[in-house]
């Protein structure tokens, strides 16, 4: 995942390939909470990790449920508070004889659902939140529950949390009015906590038109899996029969996520014009009401192919093409349309999106705002939103703020497949862990780009100048990949001695042939060799002049070269070595050529090597780096020097923070997004 504090992503052209999806965060609380409402246990399957579901799952932890992750699996055994009473005619659920304090996030699909079971079951509960949660209306809902003699207190500003929850006085003899245009989560909170106290029949009564109507539809679809049969009047009325009580189905899968499937859709539509994009996870029958989103791409123009458990997309008409929808029916999806709008023949309106308004975040202005930034034409009302397609010269370079909000993240990634070759920046990536912590590696192994819209970084510079722990922290600031040219050069040596290869000019083709594929990744200061950490193998004094030897042999220099640039992947590439900026990159567009005097960088190689327990003098040290300096500044092929458009940095009185800091800013000089 991206923990970075924006992502940056080029100009990109083409997409094609699979994508597995993650579980839906819809399906996931649900199945999660019901489990705990259960006796026994349950196994649930292919479960959402997201910062939702963590928030879930610690709360049931809190409640005294068993929580038991299945290792190396997406799969977690559930053990339900229920409990049959002593004559073992009927159920009960376990309570809680302490207080609980309950922190839920921004997670709606946990704080709704878990506030209406906490108040029917009773104690004595504290629910809160981040501030944006503390701003989501839940007062209907309370109001709701209020009626039935459940005591909750807003402990902040009516209507919203946190909340505090205490023991019920249930009164069950009336129906229950819930309002059904805020949010289909309080309905949903009310059918899954209702069947606790179904001593008679409870009737729910909807007032007002219900939005978000799939969504109830999966909770009406899970309840009947967990031995609750909803009778229902259209969507006007609810009842919940008397006697009903939690079954569980032993183990139940969880599918995975529609919403999530959008973005691919969108994508597919958009830039698939050669191989697909095959989503695999969910297909055409998913009980999940976002799968309508696939009609509605498809009136857009886009080709798709549905399978048992699969789609696959294609662009079929282009531009895309102009629509005018009531999306009631996809609320969280239709945010995608906004988006693929922005590539249409013409203006779409998007209707019956109020439900936007009280999300993550406001939708609407958000949606709206951010698509300005890119050049769009954008109109809003309390329900709707009407977006004029962006010309090709019309687009601009944005930081798009994403409001805590992974939807809003998640859509404008789209926005890079832009004909203007405008590159589009995401603030606070790290969002998506909401519902797909993967989305970006997801999403850029799909795309493709030509190599000269893929941004490279070039640290170059002499023998403990500091140039690896630069560089792998400014990858890390900036998510990109990090390629440690000098570290190849280690491990060509080191592979090529592990299969008995002397480091002589006889060997020469032979560890060059090596060379070409050798399998090795680097995850921040660790280096792999087929999967295998040999960092320390190769970081030694020995391993510096075993790669001073192979760095020596033209054929091996040229092996490398390949291999080094096929670290150019998206979203970005820093390399560091001697001669990235020179020879590997040239055309990179910041190219910086790190350096501190000899005295210096011997103290610190004293250092490091003290700190692993060797011996080691700073004169020997200060003359083996004096001696390299000149075998590198001197040698025929590829000489260590700065390129000639190469930013200076002295380092030797500079600490690793302000060296960072001084590349980035460089770094964000040549960028063309607005301050």
């Amino acid at each position: 995942m991206f923990a970075t504090a924006f992502l940056d992503i080029p100009s990109l052209q083409q997409a094609g390939g699979t994508v597995t999806l993650p579980g839906s965060k819809s399906i996931s609380n649900r199945v999660l909470l019901l489990s705990a409402l259960c006796e026994g246990i349950t196994w649930v399957h292919d479960l959402l990790d997201s910062d939702d579901t963590r928030v879930m799952l610690t709360a049931l932890r809190q409640l005294g449920c068993g929580v038991e992750p299945k290792l190396g699996t997406n799969s977690v055994c559930i053990t339900g508070l229920g409990q049959r009473t002593s004559k073992g005619t009927s159920f009960a659920l376990k309570k809680p004889t302490a207080p609980i304090e309950f922190f839920m996030g921004n997670a709606g699909t946990a704080m709704r659902p878990l506030t209406a079971a906490l108040a029917v079951m009773g104690g004595d509960f504290t629910l809160k939140g981040v501030p944006r949660m503390h701003e989501r209306p839940i007062g209907d809902l309370v109001d709701a529950l209020r009626l039935l003699g459940c005591q909750i207190d807003f402990l902040g500003n009516d209507g919203y949390p946190p909340l505090r929850v205490l023991t019920p006085h249930l009164q069950l003899d009336k129906p229950i009015q819930v309002r059904g245009d805020v949010s289909s989560q309080f309905l949903t909170a009310l059918l899954m906590s209702l069947p606790l106290a179904a001593q008679k029949n409870i009737v729910i009564e909807v007032v007002g038109e219900l939005i978000s109507k799939p969504y109830i539809e999966i909770t009406l679809n899970l309840l009947s899996r967990y031995g609750i049969d909803v009778q229902r009047d259209g969507w006007q009325s609810f009842t919940i029969p008397a006697g009903s009580h939690y079954k569980s189905p032993g183990e139940i899968h969880v599918e995975a996520d529609a919403s999530s499937a959008s973005y691919f859709i969108a994508l597919g539509a958009i830039a698939a014009t050669q191989q697909a994009v095959r989503i695999e996870g969910v297909g055409a029958s998913s009980i999940q009401g976002d799968i309508r989103f696939m009609e509605a791409a498809a009136q857009m123009g886009a080709h798709i192919e549905s399978g048992p458990n699969c789609l696959e997309i294609k662009r079929g008409a282009w531009p895309l093409k102009a629509i005018d929808l009531d999306c009631n029916h996809i609320p969280d999806a239709a945010m995608t349309l906004a988006v693929m709008a922005l590539y249409a023949d013409g203006p779409s309106t998007l209707r019956n999106i109020a439900s936007w308004r009280v999300k993550e975040t406001d939708r609407i202005a958000a949606m709206a705002k951010e698509s300005r930034k890119l050049g769009a034409h954008i109109e809003e009302g309390p329900d709707w939103l009407r977006i004029h397609p962006l010309p090709a010269g019309q687009w601009r370079a944005a930081s798009i703020h994403t409001y805590d909000d992974h939807r809003v993240a998640m859509c404008f990634s789209l926005a890079a497949f832009n004909p203007d070759q405008q590159a589009v920046r995401i603030e606070d990536p790290k969002c998506v862990a909401k519902t797909f912590p993967d989305y970006f590696e997801a999403l850029f192994s799909l795309t493709q780009t030509s190599a000269d819209h893929i941004p490279v970084i070039c640290i170059d510079g002499p023998t403990a100048s500091g140039k690896g722990t630069l560089s792998s922290l400014v990858a890390q600031r900036l998510g990109y990949h990090y390629l440690d040219s000098g570290a190849l050069y280690r491990v060509t040596a080191y592979a090529a001695l592990q299969v008995g290869l002397s480091l002589e000019s006889n060997n020469e083709t032979a560890i060059a042939a090596m060379a070409e594929k050798l399998p090795v990744r680097f995850d921040g200061d660790m280096v792999l060799l087929n999967n295998q950490d040999v960092t320390d193998a190769i970081r030694s004094e020995e391993g510096g002049m075993n790669a001073s030897k192979v760095s020596t042999l033209p054929a091996v220099r040229v092996a490398l070269v390949a291999l080094q640039h096929s670290f150019q992947r998206l979203p970005g590439l820093l390399a560091d070595g001697r001669d990235m900026g020179t020879v590997i990159f040239p055309g990179a567009p910041l190219k910086v050529f790190l350096t501190a005097s000899a005295a210096k960088r011997a103290d610190r190689r004293y250092k490091q090597l003290i700190s692993k327990g060797f011996q080691a003098k700073i004169a020997d040290l200060r003359a083996d780096l004096e001696a390299r300096d000149a075998r590198d500044t001197s040698r025929s092929v590829a000489p260590l020097k700065p390129a000639q458009d190469a930013m200076l940095l002295d380092n030797s009185d500079l600490g690793i923070e302000q060296s960072v800091v001084q590349v980035l800013d460089w770094w964000q000089s040549k960028q063309a997004f607005p301050v």
